[in-house]
Order: C-alpha cells, then structure tokens, then sequence
C-alpha cells in the first residue's frame, strides 16, 4: 500500500513523508497568496480557489483568512457554500460540502487524528477518515467535526458544538457533545428567530 493510499485509507502513516512534505508546501504557498489579496480582488479570489480546490462550484465565498492544511486540495464544494472568517478545514483527506450550505466563523473540520496509544503518538503516527456535509447545512460559529463524520441536508448545528457522531438529516443539534434536539418542523415555517414571524410579502 503506497503512502498517498494509506493517507486516504484511514490508515496509520506517517504524515511527516518527503513526498508530502513537498506537495503540502507547494498548497500552502498558494494558500498564503490567497489569504493575503484585497477584499477588492473577488474575481481573482474565485479564480485562486478554482486552481487550489480539488472541485468547487459556482458563487461559492471563503472569507480570508481560511486555514487549510492542504490548501482546499483535497475539498469538495458545491454549488453557493459560504464560509465566514477563520473556516479551518484539515484537510489530510477529502471533504465534501453540498450546495448552499454555510459556515460561521471559526468552524473546523478536521480530517486527521491520531492514536490513542501514547507510543504510537511518539512515533509521529497519524489516520485520516473523511467528512461529509449535505447541502443546505448551516454550522454556526465555532462548530468543530471530527474526522469521519457525515451530516446530512437541511441539518443545522448550532454554535459551539462538537459533532463526534453522524447526524441525520432536517435536524437541528446542538451540544458537546453533539446530541439531535429536534427535527426542523411546521413551526420553522412561521418563525424565523425566537418570536419573530416570517413576513413572506417582503421576502
């Protein structure tokens, strides 16, 4: 089994390899040249991010600074996902996000880990397990996902939690660690926060 097969197999390897090395430096140069361009230069931002991604759809919006450790090399994104300040993606293995969907600011996701075992941390071993994001899907702030997590369309979770285990679709959960509490109902329909109603005439 090659390096790049175990790195994207979810098994133990080690990601200090030349090979890496060298491909990971070339993706965070780039990354550097993105994060440093004007709030000004939107089209050469779309541009940079077409060439840094592994795929990414149309009207798609990172606000810089993005954190990456491959540079979006290995992220998938569709159609329209927006993503606020400080969005980190570790992206050691593949991520995929559906259309529409939206990051607050400082959401992680995290593709790597690393042993339990403290002789195998010593040893510098790590895993990666990819993560996938339905569409539709709103983050909140501070959002952390944990390697190998798959979130399904329409879900919501809220600001501050740690999602350690799948979550279904048209749910809203919250929590560390992340628990469903409730499912998107009827009443989502006439509120759009707390109390205050939606007004479709105006929208």
């Amino acid at each position: 089994m090659t390096i790049k097969e175990k790195m994207h197999g979810a098994q133990l390897y080690f990601p200090s390899d030349p090979q890496i090395a060298k491909e990971q430096t070339k993706c965070l140069d780039r990354l550097y040249d993105f994060n440093h361009t004007r709030p000004t230069e939107s089209e050469k931002r779309r541009q940079m991010l077409k060439e840094m991604f592994a795929e990414i759809g149309e009207n798609c919006y990172i606000e810089p600074p993005f954190h990456s450790n491959f540079g979006g090399k290995h992220c998938h994104f569709g159609n329209d996902v927006y993503a606020n300040f400080n969005l980190t993606m570790v992206d050691d293995t593949h991520i995929y996000v559906g259309d529409n969907t939206m990051f607050g600011p400082n959401v992680v996701l995290a593709t790597a880990g690393h042993p339990i075992l403290p002789q195998l941390r010593e040893l510098g071993y790590q895993y990666n397990a990819p993560i996938h994001i339905g569409k539709n899907c709103w983050l909140g702030a501070g959002v952390i996902v944990l390697p190998g997590i798959t979130i399904g369309e329409n879900t919501v979770i809220g600001a501050g939690s740690v999602v350690t285990k799948d979550m279904p679709s048209n749910v809203v959960a919250v929590g560390n660690p992340c628990k469903v509490l409730r499912e998107i109902n009827e009443k989502d329909k006439e509120y759009y926060f707390k109390n205050r109603k939606i007004d479709y005439s105006n929208i």
